[in-house]
């Protein structure tokens, strides 16, 4: 289907090796190697880098219709651009925010619309602002609308991210069917777990450099299970700096929910929801797509202007009784899929975690030399230094996802809530992360809400699970 036929090839300054002149052939082709071998860039080569620089790519087809995806940006979709953060929860700050049905328009009234919405379980949407779909909504929707003009070649950046297990099943359905309907699909993965049964053919790639394709299926299941540990590493957990000051053990209950209910317009997010979490305990956060996971983070995180209006304790304290939304963030280190869309800062990525000692999402404070030196520490404990002085957009997204990680580290707060940490994560970092999230807890008896589908990935130190439903 497709010729790589140059030694090099290159877009936007990144180049990669291509010793094998790799053919990508019809079907479902994977790429897969660990965060930062350049899967991303290969896959924007193949999309729209044919004629950059030195690049030789060519197709026994005439014309090729190429669709590509990456499924981080919440904006794309749409065209816009939230302000900031806490803005998808303040309901008269998204006036001006379009509805999926605006966005979709007459597609919507369609029998593919409803055909592919059924096939992946995206119901009832219509009506819902892009703002307020949750990550594993916003994918769908992604899907669904690239779906609508099938194209000859369909490039899935992480597909899988963020969906949960029902989704995920759904999703290598449709890919299925989509293949024999003669759309060639292009994985980009970094977790061999992920890739498909009716993959054709895997091409690794680590280093910026392009492997040998592998076609046989008994191949295939041979490098699903050796990259399980191929990229492994050591984590020093014993180089993560000491705590500055103990854990309040004064406080007794960090969270109480009594009976607590989120509603935008005429949709209920949240419903009679209550749930109390005492110092030092660790919670898995568990439900499907868009039953309200995020929502309810946000009350407690003080981002959700909701949360004046109901039943919230949060370390001893009923909300609304002068505490400040800094008080609360003091506490609290807190990581989201999103969260990295609301760093356009120009700063280098050391500053910006250092950053991660304040408690804002932005660069308003001037970072000291100690403080840098801090952050440099937990770039060394998580294998990213060597990125330090670079600028946090020009990161691959599983190196953003490493920073962010870092600059939630390095506030050792009493509470840690950590939204999907693992997002885009190869398996070896995310074995390291877990490694350092149970030495953290175990250390320093922090307090854990954890967020995740895959139940693979829920750190052994966890011992509680709240589970949330979609409300019909």
């Amino acid at each position: 289907m497709i010729q790589l036929l140059s030694d090099t090839l290159q877009y936007q300054g990144i180049k990669l090796q291509n010793p094998h002149h790799v053919v990508i052939p019809e079907g479902v082709t994977v790429i897969i190697g660990p965060n930062g071998s350049g899967k991303s860039t290969l896959g924007r080569i193949i999309e729209k880098g044919w004629n950059i620089c030195t690049n030789r790519i060519k197709s026994d087809r005439e014309r090729l219709k190429i669709r590509s995806i990456e499924f981080y940006d919440i904006h794309s979709l749409a065209g816009f651009s939230v302000a900031y953060y806490q803005q998808r929860f303040e309901s008269m700050m998204n006036d001006e925010v379009p509805t999926v049905a605006d966005l979709m328009g007459e597609r919507i009234e369609s029998p593919r619309w409803k055909q592919l919405c059924n096939r992946l379980r995206l119901i009832d949407i219509e009506d819902k602002c892009i703002n307020f779909l949750s990550s594993g909504e916003l994918r769908k929707l992604l899907i669904v609308n690239l779906l609508f003009d099938l194209p000859d070649v369909l490039i899935l950046d992480n597909p899988y991210i963020g969906l949960d297990s029902a989704s995920r099943k759904l999703l290598d359905n449709t890919i299925e069917e989509l293949s024999a309907q003669g759309v060639n699909v292009v994985m980009l993965l970094c977790n061999p777990v992920d890739i498909p049964q009716n993959t054709a053919t895997v091409i690794p790639i680590d280093n910026l450099t392009i492997g040998e394709p592998i076609s046989r299926q008994g191949e295939i299941e041979k490098l699903r299970q050796a990259m399980n540990y191929l990229f492994d590493y050591a984590v020093d957990l014993d180089s993560i700096p000491a705590r500055r000051t103990p854990v309040d053990k004064s406080v007794d209950v960090v969270l109480n929910m009594n009976k607590c209910k989120v509603c935008y317009g005429k949709r209920t997010i949240l419903s009679e929801v209550s749930w109390t979490v005492k110092t030092g305990e660790r919670w898995a956060l568990a439900g499907p797509n868009g039953s309200g996971k995020s929502t309810l983070l946000s009350l407690v995180y003080a981002d959700n202007p909701q949360g004046y209006t109901n039943d919230i304790t949060l370390f001893d304290r009923r909300r609304g009784t002068g505490e400040t939304i800094w008080d609360i963030k003091s506490r609290i280190g807190y990581i989201s899929p999103e969260m990295h869309l609301y760093f356009n800062t120009m700063s280098d990525v050391a500053s910006m975690v250092a950053q991660g000692l304040n408690n804002t999402i932005g660069d308003f404070r001037v970072v000291t030399p100690a403080q840098k030196q801090e952050a440099m520490r937990w770039l060394k404990i998580l294998h990213i230094e060597h990125l330090a002085e670079h600028r946090f957009n020009t990161l691959s997204t599983g190196e953003q996802r490493l920073a962010l990680l870092a600059r939630t580290f390095i506030k050792q707060p009493q509470l840690l809530i950590l939204d999907e940490p693992l997002h885009g994560l190869d398996m070896a970092r995310k074995r390291s992360v877990r490694a350092i999230i149970n030495r953290l807890v175990a250390r320093d008896g922090l307090t854990l809400i954890y967020v995740t589908h895959y139940l693979s990935e829920v750190p052994d130190c966890v011992t509680h699970t709240k589970t949330l439903e979609k409300k019909a």
